[in-house]
């Protein structure tokens, strides 16, 4: 098995049950055959090899029983969190979830009653709103101000707007879609904002892995170490393995663990095997390389979009720190949402997020997945450059 990864490569995906390319064409009538797909975000590249083996390990045995003695999966999570982030944790604070999507719904669930509201800061993830919403809580939405074109905090406003039923705030570090790595002042500001309104402090940090050359991202238990945090983690973002369904929420505190812990039982929610194996296998040092790996091609895919589209009269795509995430403006085409969409739909024939389901501040955007082989990126430029060519 190839332990060099090629990133280059172009795996055919179509008809393998893949959200990104089967449901593409139902959901942004762009074909798979001539389509390109930069919306969900997973990678179009295969793991490391040390995950395959894992895999083939346990379908080589072809037992497939519960899950037991965690020790090992534990003591990974320990190794990457402390010689990735700097972040020492115990193993009995970690739980395992169905993703991160579930682990924000059990947080939702175990620390707000219904009607509480739970603070975004928007725009940002669509999950997380679907979720709060699904739950019978309020969204509340804190709109992050654009300075010099990149997103940041904006506590004196959302100390004036924070309702007073807030009882959560659910913080994403690296920002999803607008690329943040948020500094240590700006963390720390968030914790303090979270303590002076009495708010359950989420952070969901699955993007940690993936930041550009040159930037450091701070887990907010370290940028906090006083305060109680819910930490959220995973393998998945980083490693291309989100169909194993599996993520982290680890938490330190004792009675925020004690009431997640509840919950959890409540619910009857265990993990399955597979992701477990496969997290085991990625927090490694054959992991470690293969991230590095990652980034550095993942920094080039960034560059190379970044200076196509903006060489589009009126359109920006807003520095990227962190993710495989794009979040590019159009508000400068003077165009609305509906044509530049159509563009890029039915010219460009690429399928990317649209800006509006973020929340308030995405209305003049839409997000762009480049976790691809390069020569997709380029030819999605070029699709891009000609669906505007008009306004250059």
């Amino acid at each position: 098995m190839r332990n060099t990864p090629d990133f280059d490569e172009q795996i055919d995906r179509i008809g393998t049950h893949s959200s990104k390319w089967d449901a593409m064409e139902g959901i942004y009538g762009v074909s798979p055959s001539d389509g390109i797909p930069m919306w969900v975000a997973d990678m179009d590249f295969r793991p490391p090899a040390c995950v395959q083996t894992a895999l083939t390990d346990m379908t080589d045995h072809g037992v497939y029983g519960y899950w037991g003695d965690s020790r090992e999966y534990h003591a990974a999570i320990q190794w990457w969190m402390e010689n990735r982030h700097g972040w020492k944790i115990e193993p009995e604070w970690i739980f395992t979830t169905h993703g991160l999507v579930n682990g924000t719904a059990l947080c939702v669930d175990a620390f707000t009653q219904p009607g509480d509201g739970v603070m975004l800061m928007t725009p940002v993830y669509h999950a997380f709103a679907k979720v709060i919403k699904a739950a019978g809580r309020e969204v509340v939405e804190c709109p992050l101000a654009q300075v010099d074109g990149r997103y940041e905090m904006d506590f004196d406003r959302w100390d004036t707007i924070i309702p007073p039923q807030t009882k959560m705030l659910i913080l994403c570090s690296p920002h999803n879609p607008g690329g943040r790595v948020w500094s240590r002042q700006e963390l720390e500001g968030v914790a303090a904002f979270a303590k002076r309104h009495d708010l359950v402090l989420v952070s969901d940090e699955i993007h940690h892995d993936l930041v550009m050359p040159g930037q450091r991202h701070i887990p907010m238990a370290t940028a906090a170490p006083d305060q109680p945090v819910v930490m959220m983690t995973a393998t998945t973002k980083t490693f291309n393995i989100a169909g194993a369904h599996s993520g982290n929420v680890i938490i330190a505190d004792p009675d925020l663990r004690q009431a997640f812990a509840d919950k959890m039982a409540a619910l009857g929610v265990s993990p399955n095997s597979f992701g477990l194996a496969m997290a085991t296998a990625a927090y490694s040092a054959e992991g470690a390389q293969w991230v590095d790996a990652l980034c550095a091609y993942l920094d080039g895919n960034r560059a190379l979009f970044d200076a196509g589209v903006n060489a589009i009269a009126g359109v920006r795509s807003m520095p990227l720190e962190a993710t495989y995430l794009a979040w590019v403006d159009f508000s400068g085409t003077g165009m609305t949402a509906e044509e530049f969409t159509r563009r890029v739909e039915k010219q460009a024939r690429i399928a990317a997020n649209h800006g509006d389901t973020f929340g308030t501040g995405g209305e003049t955007f839409l997000r762009f997945n480049l976790a691809t082989p390069r020569a997709r990126v380029q030819e999605a430029v070029a699709r891009l450059q000609a669906a505007f060519s008009d306004l250059q």
